[in-house]
């Protein structure tokens, strides 16, 4: 498949005195061309070319006190318009912070465990760049960082009690006839290196999936080691998963697959697998003028 990608990136900056708030409001617009070689109308007539996404971002930060907070309006055929992450955090000082609400799961490298624009496979299973419901705090000094979380659950669109988990979402959650409920996450990273910038990382994750036909609750877990490498322009990112989930499905229900989904789509993933992924990057200066 050969994609094209424009994208108008708007990033107005609001600075004031220290004593008072400090506004960033940001947002992207972007088009795609989509010429799929597998789609044999579409090259017919050349492919075509549409609306993909616009966001709008915001960070907001008053004296220790920040809210953050993105939301995306994707074509229909993406699943509709969404919130990706919001937050009300508070800054103990440079080094700690705590957030609440719509956050990113400290879980294997982050923000991202890929270098392009389709992600890793990581990111198809709910192990990169999720963000669900709960609070996280943040520890990062000069030789470590660790992070400790609760999330009650997956972010949430529809409060019925049989209703299932909508997957017009961001990142990829469990939905279908389970919901991810009551989730403790860790990770620890060391760092050590200035030329070559290394960090050595381990995740772990457990938290219960309830079933809305049995009304029972049954379990998840995983663990992920991982490894960064900095040194000039490379990047080198390295991961080991294993993911555990153990549904309590109704008589007649497999329990060898479980739903997942985002961007308005369910599919089925393993409910017990290991994952192994390496990417690698330079990144090249361009001179603009």
């Amino acid at each position: 498949m050969k994609k094209i990608l424009w994208s108008l990136f708007i990033n107005p900056s609001i600075i004031l005195a220290q004593d008072k708030p400090v506004v960033d409001l940001g947002g992207a617009l972007r088009y795609n061309y989509n010429l799929s070689s597998w789609k044999s109308d579409q090259k017919e007539r050349g492919g075509d070319f549409g609306y993909d996404v616009f966001r709008i971002n915001t960070d907001v930060e008053y004296r220790g006190i920040r809210l953050q907070a993105e939301y995306r309006f994707y074509s229909e055929s993406f699943g509709g318009d969404f919130m990706k992450s919001g937050w009300l955090g508070y800054d103990f000082n440079e080094k700690e912070n705590l957030q609440l609400g719509l956050t990113q799961v400290p879980f294997g490298i982050t923000e991202y465990n890929s270098h392009n624009w389709f992600f890793n496979i990581t990111y198809y299973t709910g192990l990169e760049d999720d963000h669900d419901m709960g609070i996280k705090y943040s520890n990062v000094q000069d030789k470590f960082e660790y992070y400790l979380a609760f999330f009650k659950n997956a972010e949430e669109l529809n409060f019925g009690g049989l209703t299932e988990t909508d997957p017009s979402r961001y990142s990829y959650d469990v939905v279908g006839r389970n919901k991810e409920v009551n989730q403790f996450n860790g990770k620890f990273i060391y760092k050590l290196g200035t030329s070559y910038k290394h960090r050595f990382g381990i995740s772990g994750q457990y938290g219960g999936l309830y079933n809305l036909d049995t009304e029972e609750t049954g379990e998840h877990y995983g663990f992920a080691l991982h490894y960064e490498l900095d040194f000039n322009s490379w990047n080198l990112k390295s991961e080991f998963a294993y993911i555990d989930n153990n549904p309590v499905n109704a008589s007649g229900e497999s329990r060898d697959v479980i739903q997942m989904g985002a961007y308005g789509s369910p599919y089925e993933v393993a409910t017990d697998y290991e994952m192994y992924t390496l990417a690698v990057s330079k990144s090249v200066k361009v001179d603009w003028e």
